[in-house]
C-alpha cells in the first residue's frame, strides 16, 4: 500500500496525476500564528493541511504555497480585484465557490493579515452550526 503522501488522485479531464504537495514549513509556522486564538476555533488538519474551523465549517486552511480563506463575495471581489489572490481550485475545474487562494510568499505582515484571518472567522461563524456527522456503525 502507497503511503499517504504518494497518493495521486485525478487531476483533470485528461486523467493527469496530480501529487500531493506539503506547505512549506515557514508557511505552516506563520498559519499557526495567524490562526486567532478564540476558544471557538477547532485545529485540526484536512486533506493533511493545517486547517482552522468554527461551529464545523472551515474558515482558513494551506494548501500546497498558499492560504485558503472563505469569505464573503465582497471581500473575495476585492481581494481578487488587486490581484492578492484568485478562486480556490483544488483540481483543475473544480472551484470551491466562497473560497480564495493567496500565494503564501505574498501574504502581508502585521495587522492587515489579520485583518483578513479576522474576517473570515467572522464571516464563517455567523453561518448555522454544522449538524456533527453520525459515525458509521461497523458490523464485525
Amino acid at each position: 500500500m502507497r503511503s499517504r503522501r504518494a497518493r495521486r488522485w485525478r487531476g483533470n479531464d485528461s486523467g493527469d496525476a496530480v501529487a500531493w504537495q506539503a506547505s512549506p514549513p515557514a508557511l505552516i509556522a506563520r498559519f499557526g500564528e495567524l490562526v486567532p486564538h478564540d476558544p471557538r476555533i477547532e485545529r485540526r488538519k484536512m486533506f493533511g493541511y493545517p486547517a482552522a474551523f468554527v461551529n464545523g465549517h472551515l474558515f482558513a486552511s494551506l494548501y500546497r504555497a498558499g492560504l485558503v480563506l472563505k469569505l464573503p463575495a465582497a471581500d473575495r471581489a476585492l481581494l481578487q480585484s488587486g490581484g492578492h489572490a484568485r478562486p480556490f481550485e483544488p483540481m483543475p475545474g473544480r472551484v470551491m465557490g466562497e473560497f480564495v487562494l493567496i500565494p503564501g510568499n505574498t501574504l502581508p505582515h502585521g495587522p492587515v493579515m489579520t485583518a483578513w484571518m479576522t474576517r473570515a472567522l467572522e464571516h464563517v461563524a455567523s453561518l448555522p452550526p454544522k449538524a456533527p456527522r453520525k459515525k458509521a456503525v461497523r458490523g464485525g
